[in-house]
């Protein structure tokens, strides 16, 4: 791995070189974890010394081109997201005997400054030992580095003399080169220690108020995050879903995080709580300054609240709204304040108004630009893209909270970045005929520990002294920031080419550029979504960024199949977890979390699955079928898993459901009575039937885990047995939502006497 930042601007190449020394042919997997926020810009395969270049292409036009191969199943897409921050570039190729392969990805990104530091962040995750192993990471910040340091997830007191930093007042170089005795778990075992992140987390000097600017090959960008300057009182209304699908782990994280958000209130600013269900309840009409008798106060109805009912989100954000507007006509917020709405829920709007675009029509009219909308929309299944469009709407963001057991810290942490305003109604200016094409230069808020960029390129006209003004509101006056950079000079700093790749300010700012397209794309419609999506486009291609309107081509040897596409992953809907999922046909989805006065329609038919005497279940399968003919439920073909019905007759029972897996290969066989397992074919099959009973353990050697959610109907629970990595596993319909789990239990079944 090497890593080279320049003014906050990643560019990082990974490596990984194979040999094949057995005597017949072996595939190579290469597997990679990369941040969401990167770009990928090349991947190539040497095989046997033969390169096969990736190709650039338009997503839309690329994915009709291969529709035959996309349609085959999720493994000709080799992208997809793995966890908060990450996406997995996974690649496979057959190698021949004694040949050798050569894999290079990279991959671009602009460093974010949140809570006063930038953060690289490298997954490292080999699954092997490796003989030459070593990650390389230059920086170079022409303003002086202030504070440098590592955190890696695997370190050990074995491991601390691999890692070496060098570092003087402008760069760096961190080399962490493990030898093969340093990467093992345990003395003499295969086993590999390094596993997780390798994270470096820096921050830059800053001396000139009115931002650094920096230039190369006629781009520049302009850094802006000025120290000392007073915080700005803040005006908060947090608005609590407390809906039935919040109970548990949601509304209790979500209570421990406000709790001490609460806390960090302080006294200069004014607050209030509204907490909707089917209900919308507020804690005060109007906010309040928090001090300590408001604060206790704020925190009783907090502990108090319950979740139950249905979800009104429409009139939970307007009556938030009209709390700001009521507080502030009676003149109680302070002069120069900044006002916002937290807003934090799991689902989809269910009473009141339901039709999402009408709740961001409604929601972006009352708010009419004077406030600032956060949404957080917490877990897998929340429906991030109206999230986002609504804060995007409102001067806001949307983050995704991740059901987990630090899900109180996620809250507490985004709260962090927008806890302390500093200015407000901030503007970049410049000579009208020394700049263009400049990226977004006006900013309505700027938060302690951010950082505002804007970048841009030099006409040929610029003078040789390059002039900058930064304006905005702070919390008592108007501010007027000036800064003079002589432009021959700024150039000469990036004559060092080591530390830095060709044109790198012309790719962050195409980088940046892209970004702010992309974003202002969701808030826009029609003809102007379009244009700016085109715009976006054009640069992807030309810069060869692997965006979400691009994807690359990856070619194997001509006699190893398929093409494959590099398409981004998306925050968009509702996340599910693992793998595509092919179901047999398009059928309804419903969630779990809300009741339903009706269907939208019948089900061609119902389908029902005895799994004790006497106790019936039923699963309604909305789609088309025919008698006699297995109907195929579910189908995963990354794990090579697929579920069959088998039925009689239309409006009759499964008389069997069978569930085959490829590798190895394994088939079960489950009706009411019964369970039969086949292993193998033809002549080395080999089949075994098994009773229901109280306890059964059977293994499967070679069977990898599979955890996939999808909802395709709305049903009662069934079970049904799954074949897991190391023993049968119950496959659970969960009322409303089909949901496929593992669960590493004693089953229930025995094998059936001779």
């Amino acid at each position: 791995m090497d890593s080279r930042i320049t003014s906050r601007f990643a560019h990082t190449t990974i490596t990984s070189h194979v040999v094949n020394k057995a005597d017949r042919a072996q595939e190579a997997t290469f597997q990679v974890e990369i941040p969401k926020t990167a770009f990928i810009t090349n991947f190539s395969m040497i095989i046997d010394g033969v390169t096969y270049p990736g190709e650039m292409k338009e997503k839309a036009s690329a994915q009709e081109r291969y529709r035959l191969a996309l349609a085959k199943g999720p493994s000709a897409k080799i992208i997809k997201a793995t966890g908060r921050n990450l996406e997995q570039f996974q690649v496979s190729v057959n190698v021949a005997p004694t040949a050798n392969a050569t894999f290079e990805l990279v991959y671009e990104e602009l460093l974010k400054r949140q809570l006063g530091k930038y953060e690289l962040m490298l997954k490292v995750q080999p699954q092997q030992l490796v003989k030459h192993l070593q990650i390389d990471i230059h920086i170079f910040e022409p303003q002086g580095i202030s504070s440098l340091d590592t955190e890696i997830a695997f370190m050990t007191k074995d491991l601390a003399d691999a890692l070496t930093t060098t570092q003087n007042k402008t760069k760096a170089h961190i080399v962490f080169k493990p030898s093969l005795a340093q990467q093992q778990k345990e003395p003499g075992k295969l086993d590999t220690i390094l596993d997780g992140n390798f994270i470096v987390h820096y921050d830059v000097n800053r001396t000139a108020v009115a931002g650094d600017i920096q230039i190369e090959n006629g781009y520049f960008v302009h850094h802006f995050a000025p120290r000392e300057l007073p915080l700005l009182p803040k005006n908060v209304v947090f608005v609590i879903d407390k809906s039935g699908s919040m109970a548990g782990r949601k509304i209790k994280k979500t209570k421990e995080a406000l709790l001490k958000v609460l806390d960090d209130l302080k006294p200069e600013d004014h607050f209030s709580l509204v907490a909707f269900s089917g209900r919308v309840t507020q804690w005060k009409p109007v906010l309040l300054q928090a001090s300590e008798e408001h604060l206790e106060s704020a925190k009783t109805f907090l502990s108090n609240t319950q979740a139950l009912g249905a979800t009104n989100i429409n009139e939970a954000i307007l009556l938030a709204v009209r709390m700001l507007d009521e507080s502030d006509s009676r003149k109680q917020l302070p002069s120069g304040s900044v006002s916002m709405v937290i807003l934090l829920t799991d689902g989809d709007p269910t009473e009141g108004e339901t039709k999402l675009q009408k709740i961001q029509e409604n929601v972006k009219a009352t708010v009419a630009g004077r406030y600032h909308l956060y949404c957080l929309g917490f877990g897998f299944d929340v429906n991030y893209a109206f999230l986002e469009k609504l804060a995007l709407d409102n001067g806001g963001v949307a983050r995704r909270i991740y059901e987990d057991s630090d899900a109180d810290l996620q809250l507490q942490d985004f709260y962090q970045e927008v806890a302390n305003p500093l200015l407000t109604m901030v503007e970049f200016q410049y000579p009208d005929n020394a700049v263009e094409l400049l990226t977004q230069d006006s900013f309505r808020v700027f938060f302690k520990g951010s950082e505002l960029v804007v970048a841009g390129k030099l006409t040929p006209q610029a003078p040789d002294l390059l002039s900058a003004q930064v304006r905005g509101q702070s919390n008592t006056q108007n501010i007027n920031f000036q800064t003079e950079v002589n432009v021959v000079n700024k150039e000469k700093v990036f004559e060092d080419s080591e530390y830095i790749s060709h044109s790198f300010m012309e790719r962050l700012w195409a980088y940046l550029t892209i970004q702010q397209l992309l974003e202002k794309a969701v808030s826009a419609s029609g003809t102007a979504q379009q244009s700016l999506k085109g715009r976006a486009l054009d640069l992807s291609l030309n810069f060869s960024f692997v965006t979400p309107l691009t994807c690359m081509v990856v070619n194997q040897p001509n006699d190893q199949g398929q093409r494959q596409l590099a398409m981004k992953s998306m925050e968009t809907g509702k996340q599910y977890m693992e793998h595509f999922l092919t179901l047999g046909a398009k059928a309804s989805w419903y969630s779990g979390k809300k009741s339903l006065k009706s269907m939208e329609r019948a089900p061609h038919f119902i389908l029902s699955l005895f799994l004790r005497k006497k106790q019936k279940e039923i699963l309604c399968v909305d789609v088309k079928g025919s008698p006699f003919r297995p109907l195929s439920l579910i189908s995963d073909p990354v794990q090579g898993i697929e579920v069959k019905g088998h039925y009689k007759d239309f409006l009759d029972t499964f008389s069997w459901l069978q569930v085959s897996y490829k590798t190895p290969e394994v088939q079960v066989y489950v009706n009411q009575d019964s369970i039969i397992v086949i292993r193998g074919r033809g002549q080395h099959e080999k089949s075994t039937s098994y009773q229901w009973q109280k306890t059964f353990s059977l293994g499967f050697s070679g069977l990898s885990k599979l955890v996939i959610t999808q909802c395709c109907c709305y049903c009662h629970k069934f079970i049904e047995v799954f074949p897991g990595s190391s023993e049968i596993c119950l496959l659970i319909i969960s009322y409303g939502t089909i949901v496929f789990h593992y669960i590493h239990i004693p089953q229930l079944v025995q094998p059936l006497p001779n």
